[in-house]
């Protein structure tokens, strides 16, 4: 078991069968790698089997580009302070095309500088979601326009899903895998609290 977290993470060596047969699993798909909640989660291979399914239908199979898909998870990071969702997700939305002056923004606690409609569109229904627990008719109106019924789903269910990464991630204490680095709490502390996004202006 490694330790560093305030949850034993189960390891190669220590795995029974049920959870060699689910890390298995995870590291031979789309993910190719086994890091953050799934890791804790195996604790219970049946939840962390179920777990990443649903986290790969998020992530990959939606009608939202995954370019939005990424910009969503890295608010939901930057709401919850999550260095670790942060830092793989970063890593993620550039390799999408997300803009760095983007990605800056929203570390930074600031209104990025999008230049696209559908961008501006997927931050004011996040932003909306993760400070209101609410999104109001124009900002859910504009996704249904764009992605129809199916795609506000799927953005809503994108951001819960990853709610429930941070909140994992978090009251485990889960450390950050090698190469990602604390942007949101450089001094490694956990928050006490939620970082507000700041809304757009209209």
């Amino acid at each position: 078991m490694k330790t560093g977290a305030r949850i034993s993470l189960p390891d190669t060596d220590g795995m029974n069968d049920a959870q060699r047969r689910v890390f298995d699993g995870i590291v031979n798909g789309k993910r190719g790698e086994l890091v953050g909640p799934l890791r804790a989660a195996l604790h219970n291979p049946e939840l962390a089997e179920r777990w990443s399914k649903l986290g790969e239908s998020l992530r990959f199979q939606t009608r939202i580009p995954p370019r939005l898909s990424e910009l969503a998870v890295l608010m939901t990071a930057r709401a919850w302070n999550s260095d670790l969702e942060w830092g793989v997700h970063r890593r993620a939305a550039e390799s999408h095309g997300l803009e760095v002056g983007i990605i800056d923004a929203l570390r930074d606690g600031r209104v990025p500088p999008f230049k696209e409609e559908a961008d501006r569109e997927v931050y004011r229904f996040v932003a909306e979601l993760l400070t209101r627990a609410y999104v109001e008719d124009a900002a859910y109106a504009a996704v249904v326009a764009r992605w129809g019924e199916g795609g506000v789903m799927e953005l809503t269910a994108l951001v819960g899903y990853y709610c429930m990464v941070a909140m994992t991630l978090n009251v485990h204490r889960i450390p950050l895998p090698t190469g990602v680095s604390a942007e949101l709490l450089p001094s490694g502390r956990f928050p006490a609290s939620f970082t507000a996004l700041p809304p757009l202006a209209e």
